[in-house]
């Protein structure tokens, strides 16, 4: 049976990290090991991380790419998920990934983003998160939409690979610091086709409630078709603030 080592990139995660991690302690089944990576916070998220028996390590360069690749280096299941310190899984998230990789023919997956705060659920960026996930590909990658399976994963979405596969293909692109995850499912549809599970998560609406929704779609949507285009990420990411 794969053993599923779960990696979580963190800044400055204090407010939701302990919700994330307390999910993460009652999977059934329990996934092999959870890491926690730190990318120099100053608030109290190590302190939590440590809390709740994560194994947590602080990575040498701050950045979600770098962040997850040390994550994955120091992983030693056969499947790696990644998940945001924002974002709720199922309880089932070990079995499900099992079953899906399973299938050779499939390299990578991730599930349906459901977008929500304290006092709304965004179902409107919701839908187009999801729809995102066929048409970025449609539209900008046509010939691997249709011959190799390719879908373009965002990481509120978790996605998930063999390890063997994450490596084969070279991780995370240590240069980008936006899109690494649809980065990633570029070369990973190489080695088989993407898939979005017909299953949800939750992830933090924080950016969307800053930004407003207009404002976030317009983001999302001109951002993703611009990097697809061939435009530096360096240059989008300005366009991209972290927001706690």
């Amino acid at each position: 049976m794969s053993q599923v080592s779960i990696i979580i990139p963190v800044f400055n995660e204090a407010s939701g990290l302990g919700r994330t991690l307390r999910c993460l302690q009652i999977l059934d089944p329990p996934a092999h090991e959870i890491i926690v990576v730190d990318g120099g916070s100053t608030d109290a998220t190590v302190a939590i991380a440590a809390q709740h028996q994560a194994t947590v390590i602080t990575a040498t360069q701050r950045g979600r790419a770098p962040q997850m690749n040390a994550g994955a280096e120091l992983a030693t299941g056969e499947i790696l998920c990644f998940v945001h310190g924002d974002t709720l899984v199922p309880n089932d998230v070990v079995t499900v990934l099992r079953q899906t990789l399973a299938n050779p023919a499939i390299a990578g997956g991730g599930f349906i983003s459901i977008m929500a705060g304290a006092q709304t659920t965004r179902w409107g960026l919701t839908l187009h998160n999801a729809l995102k996930t066929y048409y970025a590909p449609l539209i900008f990658r046509p010939y691997r939409f249709f011959r190799k399976g390719l879908r373009v994963l965002f990481g509120d979405q978790v996605i998930f690979c063999r390890r063997r596969d994450f490596w084969t293909c070279g991780g995370f692109d240590v240069a980008l610091p936006i899109m690494e995850d649809a980065d990633l499912c570029l070369r990973l549809s190489n080695l088989g086709r993407i898939r979005q599970l017909n299953r949800v998560v939750q992830s933090s609406d924080r950016r969307v409630a800053q930004w407003g929704s207009l404002k976030a779609n317009f983001i999302y949507f001109a951002i993703g078709s611009l990097w697809a285009m061939g435009v530096s990420a360096t240059w989008l990411k300005q366009f991209y603030d972290d927001v706690r």
